[in-house]
C-alpha cells in the first residue's frame, strides 16, 4: 500500500509527530477514559477531603473527597466530544456556504458576507449565555451556539481559496468543454480546499476546547457534577488556600490539548506545500492548467 505523499510529508514534520502523540492519548481517555477509571469520578470519600497524591487517588482528592484523575480522565469526553461537535456544526455551514458564495453567482455572495460579518461581530460567550438561556441550559444547545459562531471562520477560509481556483485557467477550460459546476467543485476545487479546511479545523477545534472549558467554567453547557476541564477548574479555584497545586492538572491537559491541535494545524499546512512541490518535480506530472478531463 502507497502512503500518499502528505502523510509522509506530516511524518516528516516534528511537530506532527509530537503533537499527534499528544492528542492521541487525549483520544485515547475521551473514548477509554471512563471506563479505565480507577474511581467513580462521583464518589465521595469524606473522610479524604482535599487530600495530596497518595497510592489510592494518584493526583488527591477534591473538596468533597472524589478522586481527581478519574473525573479527569472522566471529563475528557465531555470536554472534546464537545468541541468536536461544535467544530463540526461550523463546518458544515461554513464551507459549503463559502463554496456557494465564490461560486453562485453575486446576490447569494452579498448575503452569505452579510452573515458571516453579522456572526463575527458576536462574542463567543455571550452569545452561547443566550442561546443556553433560551433553549436550555445543556451542552447541545451550548455547542450549537459556539458552532454558528465558528462558522465565519470556515465561511472566510473555503471562500478565499475558492475565489483563487475560480480563475484558474484548467477550470475555466473545464467549463467552456461543458463541465457542471458540481462536477467543477467536485473535481477541481475540493480537492484544493480541502487541506485549508483541514488547517482551519485543527485550529478551530482548540479554539472551541477554549470556549467550551470557558463555558463549564461558568457552570453552562455541562451541568455539575458531571467532570469537565473547565468545571474542574472552577471548583479548584475556590480552594486554593488548601490545595494550590489543583488547578494544575486540568490546565496542564487543556494547554497540551490546544497547544498540540494548533502545532498540527502548522505541520499540515506545512506538509500541504512539501506535497505540493513534490508533485510538480515529479518526472511526467502533467498540470491541471494543461489538460482539464471533463
Amino acid at each position: 500500500m502507497t502512503i500518499p505523499p502528505f502523510f509522509r510529508a506530516l511524518w516528516a514534520v516534528p511537530s506532527a509527530r509530537f503533537a499527534l502523540l499528544v492528542l492521541t492519548a487525549v483520544g485515547f481517555l475521551a473514548v477509554f477514559g471512563q471506563a479505565l477509571a480507577p474511581h467513580d469520578p462521583l464518589q465521595q470519600y469524606t473522610d479524604r477531603v482535599l487530600e495530596g497524591p497518595s497510592a489510592d487517588h494518584l493526583l488527591g482528592t477534591d473538596y468533597v473527597g472524589r478522586d481527581v484523575l478519574s473525573r479527569l480522565m472522566s471529563g475528557t469526553r465531555l470536554s472534546v466530544v464537545g468541541a468536536f461537535e461544535a467544530v463540526l456544526i461550523g463546518g458544515l455551514l461554513g464551507v459549503p456556504t463559502g463554496l456557494a458564495s465564490a461560486w453562485l453567482g453575486p446576490r447569494l455572495e452579498w448575503l452569505t458576507l452579510r452573515v458571516s460579518d453579522t456572526l463575527v461581530i458576536l462574542p463567543f460567550t455571550v452569545f452561547a449565555i443566550a442561546v443556553a438561556g433560551t433553549l436550555g441550559n445543556g451542552l447541545q444547545q451550548a455547542m450549537i451556539a459556539i458552532g454558528v459562531l465558528i462558522s465565519p471562520i470556515f465561511f472566510r477560509v473555503t471562500r478565499a481559496v475558492a475565489l483563487g481556483l475560480r480563475r484558474q485557467q484548467y477550470v475555466e477550460a473545464a467549463e467552456l468543454m461543458g463541465a457542471s459546476q458540481w462536477w467543477t467543485l467536485r473535481r477541481h476545487i475540493w480537492s484544493k480546499v480541502l487541506p485549508n479546511v483541514a488547517v482551519t479545523a485543527a485550529q478551530a477545534t482548540g479554539a472551541a476546547l477554549l470556549v467550551v472549558a470557558s463555558l463549564s467554567f461558568l457552570g453552562l453547557g455541562v451541568s455539575p457534577p458531571a467532570p469537565t476541564w473547565g468545571g474542574m477548574l472552577a471548583s479548584d479555584l475556590d480552594y486554593l488556600a488548601q490545595k494550590p497545586w489543583a488547578p494544575v492538572y486540568p490546565a496542564l491537559l487543556m494547554m497540551a490539548t490546544v497547544g498540540s491541535l494548533n502545532l498540527l494545524a502548522d505541520a499540515v499546512r506545512e506538509a500541504t506545500g512539501d506535497a505540493s512541490r513534490r508533485r510538480k518535480r515529479r518526472p511526467g506530472a502533467r498540470s491541471e492548467k494543461a489538460v482539464a478531463h471533463v
